[in-house]
């Protein structure tokens, strides 16, 4: 097992948190950070962001707590987004020309280099920047680009089939828009975003 196996996905997920947090404190010209007040800017307890940070080393300063850019660089490393990462984009229907037209993107590290669709050229609501490309260019994109990340925002009938098409090209991470599980190998990690399940789960606390 290599070591980013041996670390827990949700430790990996709240490293994503901390970095949001430290990069306010850095745009307010804020040096240093306590793990108390970085874990309550983060929402969690500070034993556990210690316990997540340690995982890569030890940065905190006894009495001074943690220098924010360098702990922020770390992360940076952590997860991969030193450089721009090339993102591709399956189904430019409207929640994909959304995700499309969405410009926080690169500002965190992933550029999305090219969408894929059965009808590259039919109307959409918004002028894209992005090229849009028939579906059976997906492998020679993917090959010749070394692209290693995707969204889907297919519809559920051919979520799995165009799944098993991005692993077989060589993704190893996928951001599944589309409402349904998706059966992949071990070697390939799937993060699922349900919005009625996301809505749902809100209901409950409106009362």
């Amino acid at each position: 097992m290599n070591a980013k196996a041996e670390i827990p996905r949700k430790t990996i997920y709240r490293l994503s948190i901390y970095q949001r947090c430290l990069q306010r404190l850095a745009d307010n010209g804020q040096d240093t950070v306590s793990s108390d007040a970085l874990s309550k800017a983060a929402g969690v307890k500070s034993t556990q962001l210690r316990k997540d940070i340690a995982y890569f080393g030890q940065f905190g300063t006894r009495g001074l707590g943690y220098n924010v850019q360098t702990l922020s660089s770390v992360i940076t490393e952590v997860l991969g987004t030193a450089r721009l990462q090339p993102v591709i984009l399956v189904g430019a229907g409207n929640l994909g020309s959304a995700l499309l037209g969405y410009n926080g993107f690169n500002k965190e590290g992933f550029e999305i280099t090219a969408a894929f669709d059965l009808d590259p050229d039919r109307p959409r609501p918004v002028a894209l920047k992005v090229p849009i490309y028939r579906h059976d260019k997906i492998a020679e994109f993917i090959k010749l680009h070394g692209v290693k990340m995707a969204i889907l925002a297919v519809p559920v009938h051919c979520a799995q089939s165009v799944a098993n098409d991005l692993v077989d090209a060589g993704i190893q991470a996928i951001l599944n828009f589309s409402p349904t599980f998706l059966e992949v190998p071990e070697h390939v990690t799937v993060n699922s975003v349900d919005l009625a399940v996301e809505l749902e789960n809100l209901s409950y606390f409106i009362r």
